[in-house]
């Protein structure tokens, strides 16, 4: 009896211990912990705030805003800067933050060629973007305006007409910088919105990174590199993948392949075909459609996605506009040292035997590791970039 008094009695001691504001960080946010206090900071960027300070929103002047004549009758307070304007070749600097802690969500709406607008991600004063990606690809929308999909993710959210939203939990221990070139030889319009909490990080907290591939008519009997040079310790997170294809028929019997911690040759995970790793199968329900063209069914669930556009008499060149994501969020493929991920462009011919497709492919794959990280391979100039016009 003695002994279980002092059981309940350390028990006790332990949940009003665990219970304390503090002891919760206030990352990892869902459903199931909502309830639970932090010492965690919310703090939010954006154009109505570019510093994140406690008291300093929407303050910005007629003079110096950038709807000011829309707020004239009004005045200060009432949404006279709710976006900035980036001139052809600018970086604009969408966020600088310093101290511990972690962004939580960013939510934006660039009005812009997508392919020109290049977003990057610093973390602790480092040189080089552990981030960087044509913002359109990292969003999942690598088609541009006005073909952007619906996306209902866990992950990345695209929401009617341009509401990009990335919910992946990116912590920082010094420092967050988060830029925006535009490339294009126009200018974009950008709404934004950074939501992030300073607090204590995890020692075992990896850096989120991104990366950005392109190529365009893939050659003969070779593979598309979805990522490579990644060095260090952790685990890929997700894929997406942009396929244009003019020929007839099924495009998706490609293998993704997954060579980690020294693998030459042959890789560790090798998957069975292009739908099935991104969780679909039997050709996305391919069928032929009245005029000829192939139908398949669009799907976007919280790890996996589908969309296509097709016969669009502005992408000519192409007979379908494919987009597929997949997050690794239950299932994150982990490394120790190094990582490759590589994609196959395969088709059918005539007696049931694979054809290779010169297709044009870009990708962004998703990540995080300890730092630091190789540095990317250098993104092809806006006219390789944008979407071509043959």
């Amino acid at each position: 009896m003695k002994n279980l008094l002092t059981l309940l009695l350390l028990l006790q001691v332990f949940l009003s211990v665990a219970q304390k504001p503090g002891n919760f960080n206030g990352m990892d946010n869902n459903i199931g912990n909502l309830y639970r206090l932090s010492k965690a900071e919310t703090r939010s960027i954006g154009p109505e705030n570019f510093t994140g300070e406690k008291g300093k929103g929407g303050m910005a002047t007629l003079e110096n805003g950038s709807a000011a004549h829309a707020a004239r009758d009004l005045g200060q307070g009432w949404k006279v800067n709710p976006y900035v304007w980036i001139k052809p070749g600018e970086t604009f600097v969408m966020a600088e933050i310093e101290g511990e802690g972690v962004i939580q969500h960013i939510w934006m709406t660039p009005a812009g060629d997508y392919r020109g607008n290049i977003i990057r991600f610093y973390w602790d004063g480092e040189t080089t973007p552990s981030v960087e990606a044509p913002v359109g690809d990292f969003f999942c929308s690598g088609w541009g305006a006005n073909y952007e999909p619906q996306i209902n993710s866990n992950a990345i959210c695209v929401n009617p007409k341009s509401g990009f939203n990335v919910y992946f939990q990116m912590p920082f221990r010094k420092k967050c910088k988060i830029t925006m070139e535009n490339t294009d030889g126009k200018g974009m319009t950008l709404y934004y919105q950074v939501n992030y909490a300073l607090t204590k990080v995890p020692e075992d907290a990896a850096y989120f990174h991104a990366q950005f591939r392109i190529t365009h008519a893939l050659p003969d009997k070779q593979v598309f590199t979805i990522a490579d040079g990644i060095r260090g310790t952790g685990h890929y997170v997700g894929t997406y993948l942009a396929r244009g294809t003019a020929a007839h028929g099924w495009w998706g019997e490609g293998e993704v392949k997954f060579y980690m911690d020294g693998d030459k040759a042959f890789p560790t995970i090798c998957t069975t075909g292009e739908e099935d790793y991104f969780n679909g199968s039997y050709g996305y329900d391919d069928r032929s459609g009245s005029d000829g063209y192939e139908l398949f069914t669009p799907f976007s669930g919280p790890y996996t996605g589908f969309y296509y556009f097709r016969n669009l008499e502005k992408r000519g060149q192409y007979r379908s506009m494919i987009g597929q994501y997949r997050w690794h969020i239950t299932d994150p493929i982990r490394f120790r040292s190094d990582l490759k991920v590589t994609i196959q462009s395969l088709g059918w011919k005539d007696g049931g035997r694979y054809k290779h497709l010169e297709d044009d492919l870009s990708a962004v794959a998703y990540w995080y590791q300890s730092e630091p990280h190789n540095p990317f391979p250098a993104l092809p100039p806006y006219d390789q970039l944008k979407i071509q016009q043959k």
